[in-house]
């Protein structure tokens, strides 16, 4: 019969450290394999929060435009023609001040050289066909 091979001592530490060194190699490698995993996930979260941003960003400035083209287009409120008037009051009054102060009108004159028939006999007023009532009857008419 055959002898069998004794297995020499220093054999079983030799297999021992080729595995520890496997194991440690392996480590090393699911170590860095993590560490680029986070990278990419980090990556990722910094991407979307980006575009979240960006669609916040744009919903925030449609809202804004949407709110702009109704206000264009909806009708006058109550409020607002109430605030309309106001405003034509103080119109008014400021154009009643400045009429006041101008120098009263003087008679037309006929100039030198001027085509005679070449203008118009009426005031501007009644050549522009405007049916505007005159300031005096609208002051006598006001009670206030």
């Amino acid at each position: 019969m055959a002898k069998r091979r004794t297995t020499p001592k220093e054999l079983p530490d030799a297999v021992r450290e080729a595995v520890d060194r496997t194991v440690q190699a392996t480590r090393g490698s699911a170590v860095q394999t993590r560490e680029r995993a986070q990278g990419a996930v980090d990556d990722l979260v910094d991407t979307v929060d980006d575009l979240v941003k960006g669609a916040e960003g744009r919903i925030v400035r449609g809202r804004r435009a949407a709110a702009r083209a109704i206000d264009d287009v909806r009708p006058a409120t109550n409020e607002d023609m109430r605030e309309l008037k106001a405003e034509l009051r103080r119109i008014g009054r400021r154009l009643e001040a400045i009429e006041e102060r101008l120098p009263a009108k003087r008679p037309p004159t006929t100039r030198q050289g001027a085509k005679s028939g070449s203008g118009s006999a009426k005031p501007r007023a009644a050549r522009s066909g405007s049916s505007a009532k005159p300031r005096s009857a609208k002051r006598g008419s006001s009670a206030g």
